[in-house]
């Protein structure tokens, strides 16, 4: 009876994050590295431990390592084992010298890969690409133009038309004062 009790207890008390060895704070970074590293261990095919074992420890490895590496479901499976990513203010222990820690943002846990500042070749990558989309949209204005698109043609013609009516306009003010 207290053997069943023990193991639920260990059972309740056993988490995805001590699963993977890890801290509730652990960067995705961390929770990526401890699961490369078990489901190597423990994967069927590559470990020593009789098969029903093995499976069963990397079906847990797996799980944990969904839930841990999304951030939504990691937020409610925090809220469900009782830990709170938000700091709790808390006095220091000599008010004379207060402590002051300061954050390591690499340690984050929604602190992404692609969360970073573009890098000279990036930036020049992007460049060309709106260099080239600025030019496909001026030539395809320019095949418009010479295959005689009816909406262009009509603007056109009377661009030309305005250009004739001063023509004539110059011509004629050239007579009038010869004369």
């Amino acid at each position: 009876m207290s053997q069943t009790g023990t193991q639920a207890q260990s059972s309740n008390t056993t988490t995805y994050y001590t699963l993977l060895g890890l801290h509730p704070s652990a960067s995705v970074i961390d929770i990526r590295r401890a699961y490369r590293e078990l489901s190597k261990q423990y994967h069927p095919d590559t470990t020593e431990l009789p098969d029903h074992v093995a499976t069963a420890k990397f079906q847990e490895i797996n799980e944990a390592y969904a839930t841990l590496s999304h951030p939504e479901r990691r937020l409610s499976y925090d809220l469900k084992i009782g830990y709170s990513r938000f700091g709790v203010i808390q006095t220091p222990t000599d008010l004379n010298h207060p402590v002051h820690k300061p954050h390591d943002y690499s340690k984050s846990m929604y602190l992404d890969a692609s969360d970073r500042p573009l890098s000279s070749g990036e930036i020049f990558v992007l460049f060309v690409l709106v260099l080239t989309f600025v030019g496909c949209l001026v030539l395809a204005i320019a095949v418009a133009v010479f295959r005689g698109e009816p909406s262009l043609q009509t603007q056109l013609s009377s661009y030309l038309n305005i250009q004739q009516i001063y023509q004539i306009y110059q011509i004629n003010t050239q007579t009038t004062s010869i004369i």
